[in-house]
């Protein structure tokens, strides 16, 4: 998750409480079983709360919360390990900065000093009167394919946000008729 994201998120929903942490340290402190919940039914949230989890306590309406996580989808850059959205190769001949994105008048040629980064991330490049050159099409990712540390650092020297922040609901606790809603 990104910091930066988060961060809006907490400044938005400043008169509520926002907790990530461990997974079953959450679940502990809400309570597993019946005997142990500290609310009737709390117990039944618990079941929901695996993998990358977080709990936001608000005395808002659910219908406001749900609005709001709908409408926040924000642009990111690739992590290593997911799976690649789509192929992108970069076009043979002068490498621009946005690797073939836009047409070349609208775009400039890559900066000569980038040359040793972008080949020492596995583009064959060469330096030629001051222009990065490339031989030949070079596929970075193909789509389908988990991403390597390589390729999400390839992406985003060309400016290629491929993956989406955003926050999925799973389930809601109502205080007032001691029951678990599911989303």
């Amino acid at each position: 998750m990104r910091n930066t994201f988060l961060k809006t998120i907490r400044q938005d929903w400043k008169g509520s409480k926002i907790l990530f942490g461990r997974t079953r340290v959450m679940q502990k402190a809400l309570g597993r079983t019946p005997e142990e919940e500290h609310r009737e039914n709390l117990a039944q949230l618990t079941k929901h709360m695996s993998g990358d989890v977080g709990l936001l306590m608000t005395d808002e309406e659910p219908q406001v919360v749900r609005d709001y996580f709908e409408s926040f989808v924000k642009s990111d850059f690739a992590r290593a390990g997911i799976v690649a959205p789509l192929t992108f190769t970069i076009p043979a001949g002068i490498v621009y900065s946005r690797g073939g994105q836009i047409p070349a008048e609208d775009d400039v040629p890559l900066a000569h000093s980038l040359e040793s980064t972008i080949r020492s991330l596995g583009v064959p490049t060469q330096l030629k009167a001051g222009k990065v050159v490339l031989s030949g099409d070079h596929t970075v990712c193909t789509e389908g394919q988990v991403l390597d540390g390589k390729q999400t650092r390839l992406l985003k020297q060309f400016g290629i946000a491929c993956s989406e922040f955003k926050i999925v609901l799973v389930a809601y606790y109502d205080r007032e008729a001691s029951e678990v809603q599911t989303e």
